[in-house]
Formats: structure tokens, C-alpha cells, sequence
């Protein structure tokens, strides 16, 4: 019977596990292993950017790839994950549920925000979680123009001053000129459980940080935790509230429900702890990879973190590892010593530092040039030629 390579989720950890494994294949000269993966879609939906206004446009087709590398897609949704019979049960496009057996199971089901931990934060407050509910809040803010003008209106808050509510926040002074015209008194307030804005972050970065917001008129409200949204904005835990009729919720966020189903330790953010093969602890047969693994990325202590930069390499590493574990050939240890950090920051510009202590590199323009290349070039999925895909797909290959 031909063996099975099963990759759940096409995200960038996903997609790159789908095309690594496909390049050791191919390189083995072994056709006798299928690798599938099974997603609601056939696309990579770029969740770096839903922060940015063109929300709908942030996709781009996989199904081209797939077919070029020899990957198979299954179009659905997986809900249930059989370790002892080796299967999955998942739902296909028209509603009916499945069993898709494999020899290797990848898990890249990422993750997502988790809003149930505060009172009104479900019903009231927008997200950028994921393409659908990003593209509700760009609809909201410009249905803003046609209500009566008042300060609740004009009044965005984002909870959470983490690099995804950084980027929001900074990005809304320009959006709302838009909206309501230059003349128009907005306000944006990040409200921030940590003492000062940016307090997880180095001195050099939160130095910067601190310089765009109040460059572009954003406001802080530090040592801060929200007791509950509702329809006119939010109600801090020391009883101040802020008017708004648009609450964004950029914080908790949880890996994908499916690592509850595996028993293995798992971290405070719902991560499968994993081996250096990034095999989950307990499962020689289960990977995990990308929002969903805990992951050491060296040896002095660091771990991938929930972002673009480490699901990219993951994806790769896990693929392969897959692939070897089949092929008996030894596996690649994951290794991603080098971090670097691109922070939009919107009209400002941007800031790009590097080093897990986060030294300020580039600011402003110079910054901004860097990071649009990064969203807009690097990150996206190689095109349709097998060759190309292939190249990239090595987990040695140079990458940030």
C-alpha cells in the first residue's frame, strides 16, 4: 500500500511542509508516498497584512503549485484527529464527513484569537484574525462616514499593544483621514496591560514605538486590563471607560483546537511541545508545525514564535522530516538561530531590527522599503514551476 503524507492546514507552515516533503521525494526518486493536504481552500491567505485596507486581495492561489509538485488538495475542514487508527475525520465542501488515513500526520492548523476570556468581547469587538473577519471591520470603518459625527465614532481602541495591535493602531490616523476627511478629530488608543507601550520589547524598539505613536497622535493607556466591551466602546478594570463604536482585539491568542485531541504537553498558548525533528512528544508519526508547535530554535533558550518568519521555516523543516522518517533518511533538526523583527508603523514608517534582543537596524523610509518587501514579495508562494518551488522548499536554503 502506498504510504500517506498528511498535512492539515495550507497556511505558510502548511504549504511549505507540502512542497519540502515533495522536493525529498523527488529527490529520492521515490513515487510510492502521496502527501495530501487537506484546508478550507486552495489558497494562502496572508495574514501578515490584514491590517492593511486591501484586505480582500491578500490571497493567492495554491492549487497551481500543488499540481506542478505533485501535492494533493483536498478542499474541507478536519474536526477530529485519530492517533491510534492513524486517520482524521474532516468535512468535505458539500457537508460530508471523512476519513483520511495517513503514515505521517504534519499538523498545521494554526491558530487563532481567543476573545471568550472577556465579557462582550465576542459580540462587540472586531478582529484580524482571519481574511473574513478582517474584511468586517474595513467594512465597518467605512460604513463609519455615514453615521451622525460624535466621539465614539470617531474613537478607534485596540486591545493589545503586541506587534499585530501595533501595526493596526498605527495604521488607523491614515485610514480615518480617509474615511472622514483630513479635518476630522479621531483618536486611537492601544490600551496596554504592560507599564510602558512596547514593554515586552528591547529599549531601541520600544524607543521607536513610542516616537511613531506620538508622531502620529496615538494614544497609550498603559498598566491597563479591559473588564468588557460592549456597543459604546470599553470599560477598563479600574472602572474608566473609553467610547467607541470600533473595538479591535488583538490579544490572546490560542493555537488551533486540534492539539487538545493529541495527548502530548502542551504550552500556555496551546502549542504541542516537539522535538528537534519537531516530531510531537509521544508520536513518532505526528508533526507539528508552525502556530501549533513549541519549538526551540536554538540552543540558548529561544523559541519559534507565532509568526510568518518561523511558520515559513517550520513548514519546510517538518515536510522534510516527514518525508525522511519514510524514506529512511536521516531528518534535517530544525534550526532557525537568526530573528529579525519588521514593524510597520504606518505614515512613520517602519522598523526593522535584528537579533532575538531586537537591535534597531532601520527606521522610517529605509525600514518601510524592507518591510513592504517582505509582505509583498518574500512571504508569498513561489510560483507554478517545480523547479523554483523546489529550490526554495530546502530547509537549508537561505532564508531571513
Amino acid at each position: 500500500m502506498r504510504k500517506q503524507i498528511l498535512i492539515v492546514g495550507a497556511g505558510f507552515s502548511g504549504m511549505w511542509a507540502a512542497l519540502s516533503a515533495a522536493r525529498l521525494l523527488e529527490k529520492e526518486a521515490n513515487p510510492n508516498i502521496d502527501i495530501t493536504v487537506i484546508a478550507p481552500q486552495p489558497e494562502l491567505r496572508v495574514r501578515p497584512r490584514f491590517y492593511e485596507n486591501a484586505v480582500e486581495t491578500l490571497v493567492a492561489p495554491l492549487q497551481p503549485l500543488f499540481d506542478v509538485t505533485g501535492v494533493n488538495f483536498l478542499r474541507g475542514t478536519v474536526s477530529q484527529i485519530l492517533p491510534a487508527s492513524k486517520e482524521v475525520s474532516w468535512t468535505d465542501a458539500s457537508g460530508e464527513t471523512r476519513l483520511q488515513r495517513y503514515d505521517r500526520l504534519v499538523l498545521a492548523s494554526g491558530s487563532h484569537v481567543n476573545r471568550s476570556q472577556v465579557a462582550g468581547a465576542q459580540a462587540h469587538a472586531f478582529d484580524l484574525d482571519q481574511l473574513e473577519s478582517a474584511a468586517v471591520l474595513k467594512k465597518h470603518l467605512q460604513s463609519l462616514a455615514s453615521q451622525p459625527e460624535s466621539e465614539a465614532r470617531n474613537t478607534v481602541v485596540v486591545c493589545g499593544g503586541g506587534f499585530t495591535g501595533i501595526e493596526m493602531a498605527l495604521e488607523l490616523p491614515g485610514r480615518l483621514r480617509d474615511i472622514f476627511g483630513a479635518e476630522a478629530k479621531t483618536r486611537v488608543v492601544v490600551v496596554e496591560r504592560g507599564p510602558q507601550p512596547g514593554s515586552r520589547y528591547s529599549n531601541a524598539l520600544r524607543n521607536v514605538i513610542v516616537e511613531a505613536s506620538a508622531e502620529l497622535g496615538v494614544e497609550w493607556q498603559v498598566n491597563a486590563d479591559v473588564e468588557s466591551v460592549n456597543a459604546s466602546g470599553v470599560t477598563l478594570k479600574d472602572g474608566r471607560t473609553i467610547a467607541s463604536q470600533t473595538v479591535i482585539w488583538t490579544v490572546g491568542v490560542q493555537a488551533n483546537d486540534l492539539t487538545t485531541q493529541i495527548d502530548a504537553p502542551r504550552d500556555r498558548q496551546g502549542r504541542l511541545h516537539v522535538n528537534a525533528n519537531l516530531q510531537v512528544v509521544g508520536y513518532d508519526d505526528i508533526y507539528a508545525t508552525g502556530d501549533v508547535a513549541y519549538a526551540a530554535t536554538d540552543d540558548k533558550g529561544n523559541h519559534a514564535l507565532m509568526t510568518c518568519q518561523h511558520a515559513i521555516l517550520l513548514g519546510k523543516f517538518a515536510g522534510n522530516n516527514a518525508a525522511t522518517s519514510l524514506l529512511d533518511v536521516a531528518p534535517l533538526p530544525y534550526r532557525q538561530e537568526n530573528y529579525v523583527t519588521c514593524l510597520d508603523l504606518g505614515a512613520w514608517g517602519a522598523v526593522y531590527t535584528e537579533g532575538w534582543d531586537q537591535q534597531v537596524k532601520l527606521t522610517r523610509a529605509e525600514a518601510k522599503k524592507l518591510k513592504l518587501s517582505i509582505t509583498r514579495e518574500l512571504i508569498y508562494p513561489p510560483k507554478a514551476d517545480k523547479a523554483v518551488a523546489f529550490e526554495i522548499a530546502d530547509p537549508l536554503a537561505p532564508f531571513v
